[in-house]
């Protein structure tokens, strides 16, 4: 059973005041972080600011694993105090958020409550801080350090140089194609997730949380000792699903980059397909597969589209581009997020998804500029796969 560390804090500037909350979840076993929170609230009290910061630690723990034994951790003597039951809610502001945060942690298989001095908590108080500079106009996420502590560093000394920009014949070329893009980029290093039982079978794997097989396992440390190798990663941003996490252990592990997760580069939620080869879809749904075939738009039955999965990885490209400009990040996800984002960086339609083939483990490489212009490096490159 998975074990976490759900580490919140909030506060306002005035209380009542310029209010933000910050929260993160550990691994217990690592000690890797596997998702941050943090969000500016307007005005309002530190207490508001605080239980919200809780109910957004639960709920990111709940995004990656709703069955894991979470330990809570806050500097809030009262919030602790309260939702362990020793103390009365008393304050209508409290009560409905106390008892949100009763529900969302009422899923996990158990959760428990630990009050721990500021210095302790200095990860969820930063992030915080920042939401608060947000709510009053202030930003102070350039001099953010990384949160603590990280798997064992590798050698990261040679940073990776980002190849120069194609001149252009015209200065004011448009963004969008072969323009004379500025400055250096953020260059997003795109890994599939090794080898799982269902990939071996050609079988549909969408939101099931399926486990690496040994290959699987094997093809995640190579992965993780080419970029390793090749230095410069600042971040590892996963997929939430199982494979996807495990690959990404391996790549952390070997770079000794942090791990974060996005929900929104899950795999598709393929419906009543999951776990069936193509064929064994096709000749129980042969319409539906035909019009899946041909439109980005159609799902499978009870399942999501090439056209909604689009939405949600735009909106975490979107995330990542901004949280880390001109940083090295690795993308550990799926082969649907993964065409997603190369046909945004080739200006590709969606149904140029359909003619790329991504091996497991495979690497495929973007540079994105921050005046718009991108760059495609490599796709499907398995090199490392000896």
């Amino acid at each position: 059973m998975p074990r976490f560390i759900v580490e919140a804090d909030g506060g306002s500037r005035g209380n009542p005041g310029p209010a933000g909350y910050g929260a993160l979840v550990r691994d217990v076993e690592t000690g890797i972080v596997l998702a941050e929170r943090s969000e500016s609230l307007g005005t309002t009290t530190n207490n508001v600011a605080e239980y919200n910061g809780l109910i957004a630690g639960l709920r990111a723990a709940a995004e990656i694993d709703p069955r894991a034994d979470v330990e809570v951790r806050m500097d809030s003597k009262l919030v602790v105090e309260q939702m362990s039951g020793r103390w009365k809610v008393k304050h209508p502001d409290m009560k409905p958020l106390a008892a949100t945060a009763a529900e969302v942690a009422s899923s996990f298989s158990r959760v428990t409550y630990t009050w721990v001095p500021r210095e302790q908590n200095k990860d969820a108080d930063r992030l915080a801080n920042e939401a608060m500079d947000a709510a009053t106009g202030r930003s102070s996420r350039k001099s953010r350090p990384d949160p603590k502590p990280v798997p064992p560093a590798a050698d990261n000394s040679k940073k990776r140089t980002a190849a120069p920009a194609v001149d252009a014949s015209s200065a004011n070329a448009p963004a969008t194609g072969w323009g004379a893009a500025q400055g250096q980029p953020t260059i997003m290093l795109l890994l599939r997730h090794g080898q799982t039982p269902l990939s071996t079978e050609r079988r549909f794997a969408g939101l099931g949380d399926i486990e690496l097989t040994e290959t699987g396992v094997r093809q995640a440390k190579l992965a993780g000792e080419r970029l390793a190798a090749q230095g410069g990663v600042d971040v590892i941003v996963t997929s939430p699903l199982l494979r996807a996490r495990q690959t990404a252990a391996e790549v952390a592990a070997a770079t000794g980059a942090p791990v974060m997760t996005d929900g929104d580069l899950r795999e598709t939620d393929f419906g009543a397909w999951e776990g069936l080869t193509f064929a064994e879809a096709q000749q129980r749904w042969p319409d539906e597969v035909t019009a899946w075939l041909s439109d980005p738009e159609v799902a499978p039955p009870g399942g999501e589209s090439f056209a909604t999965v689009g939405v949600r990885v735009r909106a975490a490209l979107a995330r990542l581009l901004d949280r880390y400009p001109q940083e090295t990040v690795v993308v550990v996800s799926h082969v649907t997020p993964i065409k997603t984002l190369l046909t945004e960086a080739l200006l590709a339609p969606p149904a140029a998804m359909y003619r790329m083939h991504l091996d497991v483990g495979a690497l495929n490489e973007i540079h994105w500029f921050s005046d718009g212009p991108a760059v495609v490096r490599s796709l499907n490159d398995t090199g490392h796969l000896r």
